[in-house]
């Protein structure tokens, strides 16, 4: 069976489309539920800046290098809220065998919910034991590696993908400047061919010549 190759990028996708398909492209946002939009602009609007797009393929792949930086940057930002909204988990696990296994069960969901009394029962168990905050990440991050090596997987993925397409830029730039040199040399070697010097004109006889 012949392995089907697909486009990893959008701009590879939209290569093979028109520009009405192209430019609806271009006006859809990828954003999710919280996220700011004002930020995505300015993102958007410095990298067409610094890239200076010159065509509508090039649009294209300046929208994948806005999209993918902005999707490395919402995964660095989702593993961290995921290790916060978890952390609860890893804490009852260090505080068992301080508080035992039944009250660190009990605690660590109200230390969760931001209990005055419950913050400050932590603050103090982990104080005693010379710990820190920094212990129970730990044990979060252990617990939950494997979905944080999932993200990071993900977060290198989308990089490698932004390097891909901002490749295909300098391919298609060296290619239009190599095209367009030829484009010159072509129309000066015309210029020059039409341009021809006239003719040189015969030398006049001269005057003491005689004839037979």
């Amino acid at each position: 069976m012949t392995e089907t190759q697909l486009p990893c990028t959008a701009g590879a996708a939209m290569a093979q489309v028109g520009p009405s398909a192209a430019l609806a492209f271009l006006a859809t946002s990828p954003l999710i539920a919280g996220e700011d939009a004002a930020a995505y602009d300015d993102l958007s609007a410095r990298m067409s800046r610094m890239l200076t797009p010159s065509d509508i393929l090039e649009q294209i792949w300046v929208r994948d290098v806005v999209d993918l930086t902005w999707e490395t940057l919402r995964l660095r930002r989702l593993k961290a809220q995921f290790l916060t909204a978890t952390a609860h988990e890893g804490l009852a696990m260090v505080l068992g065998p301080l508080l035992g296994a039944k009250t660190s069960d009990q605690v660590a969901p109200r230390w969760a919910a931001r209990d005055a009394q419950a913050l400050v029962q932590v603050d103090a168990v982990l104080a005693a034991a010379g710990l820190e905050m920094d212990a129970a990440m730990a044990r979060t991050f252990a617990l939950k590696i494997d979905t944080v090596e999932r993200i990071e997987r993900m977060a290198a993925g989308a990089h490698y993908r932004r390097s891909d397409v901002l490749r295909e830029i300098e391919r298609h730039r060296a290619s239009f400047a190599t095209a367009l040199r030829r484009a010159v040399a072509e129309v000066e070697d015309a210029a020059c061919t039409d341009v021809a010097p006239p003719a040189a004109s015969p030398a006049p006889a001269s005057a003491g010549a005689e004839t037979t």
